[in-house]
């Protein structure tokens, strides 16, 4: 069931110690940050009825059984993001959590089945506070380990310069000479036809089954991704409000969203919204991406009633969920996201 050389093993565990060590000087100096800024730390249940409703985040199914024998399904949640949606509705203003996350079909250098993800929330405050919150937290993780810069698999960025804020849009310009919001409706509904022959004229594969929604990730990861957060951090903003299904249009232009990531050395770090509060639209999102999940694997997960419920009176808010382990694979140079982890999930022989 295991691999040759486990993680328990002394030699192994001593070679792993120091990044294991930076993790939790870097848990403790985040914990300081969000307590100096009058958050309050939450712990949310794993446990969900819904596992989120993303298309391609795959969940680890279990079930509840009762005690007349009958059993109701249940999911290991992606995210903490919903129960920490209702906790805002219910009247918390700032709150952060470190949760345990399940995600199936990870693993790798930067993935992992388990992991976590540290995610905080402002309510009444724009998703523009969140980036500086970023510029800060990256600063504090670097201070916290005495370096002066990221690195992973040779590429560097410093995490003391001001983070780049570039618009999506603006990025398949530089990066793929594709006009990107020409295949985008002033409704947000979007143009497959008109993406795929913009990527032809660019040089780029287009397979006859694909939607816009494949085209538009195609670009994003071989053209747009690997050069980001080189010298500095990146802000990659205003995804297509299809690309967003948890954000808000802009107040500038309603083909784009509230929504950032953040990357350095060319990871991604983090995923940020300036929260969709409507109800209805948001119902329509999941069907949206329910729809397309049974398209692309067959299945669906259920929508979490309970949240939708608790969205309809939940305030204006910005919330950010950020790969925690990932970050402190950066500040201490870790080369794999299992060398942070105390006790990693265990590999099975196939």
């Amino acid at each position: 069931m295991s691999h040759a050389s486990p993680w328990w093993t002394p030699h192994v565990h001593a070679d792993r110690r120091p990044f294991l060590l930076g993790r939790n000087r870097i848990q403790s100096a985040l914990r300081r940050f969000f307590d100096e800024r009058d958050f309050i730390e939450v712990d949310t249940a794993t446990l969900q009825v819904s596992p989120g409703n993303e298309a391609h985040l795959h969940a680890f199914a279990t079930q509840a059984l009762n005690h007349d024998g009958s059993a109701d399904p249940f999911y290991l949640h992606t995210s903490p993001e919903f129960a920490c949606k209702k906790l805002i509705a219910a009247g918390e203003k700032r709150i952060a959590c470190f949760a345990h996350v399940y995600r199936n079909r990870e693993r790798g250098p930067l993935h992992h089945p388990e992991f976590t993800m540290l995610e905080w929330y402002r309510a009444g405050e724009t998703y523009e506070t969140l980036m500086r919150d970023c510029a800060e937290i990256l600063t504090l993780a670097a201070q916290t380990t005495g370096v002066s810069q990221f690195t992973f698999q040779g590429r560097t960025c410093d995490p003391f310069a001001e983070p780049e804020r570039l618009a999506v849009a603006e990025a398949f310009k530089r990066f793929a000479k594709i006009d990107l919001l020409a295949s985008i409706a002033s409704n947000g509904e979007t143009d497959r036809d008109a993406l795929a022959s913009a990527m032809v004229s660019a040089g780029l594969r287009v397979a006859a089954d694909d939607n816009w929604a494949d085209l538009f990730s195609r670009v994003l990861v071989e053209k747009v991704e690997p050069h980001l957060g080189f010298g500095r951090a990146t802000i990659l903003d205003e995804y297509p409000v299809a690309e967003a299904a948890l954000a808000r249009p802009t107040a500038r232009d309603r083909r784009v969203a509230e929504r950032f990531e953040l990357y350095a050395c060319g990871v991604e770090l983090a995923n940020a919204f300036g929260e969709l509060t409507d109800a209805a639209e948001q119902r329509r999102r999941f069907e949206m991406e329910m729809t397309e999940k049974a398209r692309v694997y067959g299945e669906t997960y259920p929508l979490d009633e309970d949240f939708l419920a608790a969205l309809a009176i939940m305030p204006e808010a910005s919330g950010i969920a950020l790969g925690f382990d990932r970050l402190v694979m950066l500040a201490t140079g870790a080369s794999r996201i299992d060398q942070l982890l105390w006790a990693p999930v265990a590999e099975t022989a196939s």
